[in-house]
């Protein structure tokens, strides 16, 4: 009867030991919502994916950048579009036939009429040799005060395409540039597709960075917008259009978000061996190779003739997409 009675106690307690270890295993061990939201951005070296463009991740010991990263990176749920509009919401990705002799590159006149029905633009004209210079920023990897420098050592304009974060984490240099006359264009909130969004979606996707960009500035209203990835639809072009954007698409650009093999020579060969009349420059201004190249870039384009206008003089010189 002692040995029973003691069996008892002796599972009592193995129990209560169970239950204390499975509730210490609970608390140690968050579900998988909790792990995602602590995971770490990319180590310096690895590429963080913002949208169709890879981005390099930004060196170690830049945190303001890595947390850029993430942010500007961030998935936006699709939503099925308002059938209302009743517009095609087939997306179209951005490309170009480049040629070697300093023409413009060919584009389907389907494609040009139908940015030139919306007010969108992606080259100047064939007639006058103006070159339109314009930067993408994502987020900020060390380069851009250089790149003002340049720019005005040069007294050449250009303009500045930013999401919603860089605006937050980028005010001194945001001002900078409009301070120093530089157009600032909307590159969205998140970088989402837009023809994953709906109308609204669009909307406030656009409405946060102008509200921020005013907050910044003082500056009421953009014009400009370049669609995230160069993705885009008719019913995204006219749903933009209506809230008062010009699309601003290119006609020259690199892959030069990540290191160039051939470095700052490369970035300088690529802009100046495809330059053209009414060149609708596109480059990344987290480019160490395009900052470095920059200044003879601007040199020599002068050099042979160019002259560099802005946006608002493209769009005062007409309508739409066709040259």
């Amino acid at each position: 009867m002692e040995k029973l009675k003691n069996a008892k106690v002796l599972l009592a307690v193995l129990a209560v030991l169970l239950i204390g270890a499975a509730g210490y295993a609970l608390k140690s061990h968050p579900g998988a919502s909790e792990q995602e939201a602590g995971r770490e951005q990319p180590a310096a070296g690895e590429t963080a994916s913002v949208g169709g463009t890879a981005y390099p991740a930004p060196e170690a010991g830049n945190a303001a950048a890595g947390n850029a990263a993430g942010a500007i990176g961030r998935e936006v749920k699709p939503v099925r579009p308002s059938a209302a509009s009743g517009l095609s919401n087939e997306r179209r990705g951005w490309g170009l036939k480049r040629n070697s002799t300093h023409q413009q590159p060919e584009m389907p006149s389907s494609v040009s009429s139908l940015l030139s029905k919306y007010d969108a633009y992606w080259i100047g004209s064939p007639g006058e040799k103006a070159v339109y210079l314009t930067f993408d920023e994502g987020y900020e990897n060390g380069y851009t005060a250089k790149i003002l420098d340049i720019l005005k050592a040069n007294e050449v304009k250009a303009a500045f395409f930013v999401t919603g974060h860089y605006l937050k984490s980028q005010p001194a240099l945001v001002r900078r540039m409009v301070e120093e006359g530089h157009i600032v264009g909307n590159h969205t909130e998140t970088h989402p597709s837009l023809p994953d969004l709906s109308d609204g979606q669009i909307e406030q996707e656009l409405r946060v960075v102008e509200q921020e960009f005013e907050n910044v500035t003082g500056q009421k209203g953009m014009r400009y917008l370049r669609p995230p990835r160069g993705e885009y639809s008719e019913r995204t072009l006219a749903v933009t259009r209506n809230l008062g954007y010009h699309n601003i698409f290119w006609s020259l650009a690199l892959v030069d978000w990540v290191p160039m093999p051939g470095g700052p020579q490369e970035a300088y060969d690529s802009v100046m061996g495809n330059l053209h009349n009414g060149a609708l420059i596109l480059l990344h201004a987290v480019s160490k190779d395009n900052t470095e190249a920059l200044d003879k870039i601007l040199k020599d384009a002068k050099a042979q003739g160019y002259t560099f206008k802005t946006l608002d003089d493209l769009v005062a010189g007409g309508k739409g997409a066709s040259p």
